[in-house]
């Protein structure tokens, strides 16, 4: 059986799941983000404020393309804390004010989302889901050139 575009309804049902991590994940991320950028200190303050509020504005983003792409693909997403908080797999960082260790942590952040959207993205061409297929290559193609320069930053 088919969805409204198309989709095979089992196999949107297992990327509405998996969308649904993405979303959780990208919620406790996008968090973080705010905390350090609120928070961060020291002498590159200026550079790295302004970068992680780059973050969160690209952040929260994806997070309303990933809830409609739950929705095109027929499911519910997330739309609670508790329920972000339960499925995450990004933890919540709190009082982080060192620079490096801030960007350790977006780094952290970023491997655990590039995975998850790597895993997507094998599953949208098991179903011929061009739309999922081509939003997840867009995200880690942005994703593995942030991580290359965030590594470079801390390097």
């Amino acid at each position: 059986m088919k969805n409204l575009i198309g989709i095979d309804t089992a196999g949107a049902e297992k990327l509405s799941s998996m969308l649904n991590q993405l979303l959780a994940d990208y919620q406790l991320f996008y968090q973080n983000l705010r905390g350090l950028h609120w928070n961060i200190k020291g002498k590159d303050f200026f550079e790295l404020h302004v970068k992680f509020e780059e973050y969160y504005n690209d952040a929260v983003v994806k997070i309303d393309e990933i809830a409609e792409r739950i929705l095109t693909l027929e499911g519910e997403p997330l739309h609670t804390f508790s329920d972000y908080l339960q499925q995450s797999k990004i933890k919540e960082e709190k009082s982080v004010t060192n620079g490096v260790e801030g960007v350790k942590i977006i780094v952290t952040n970023f491997s655990t989302i590039i995975d998850l959207e790597r895993d997507i993205l094998s599953v949208a061409g098991e179903i011929n889901d061009e739309g999922t297929l081509s939003l997840m290559s867009d995200y880690i193609s942005e994703t593995e050139k942030t991580l290359w320069m965030l590594n470079s930053y801390l390097h």
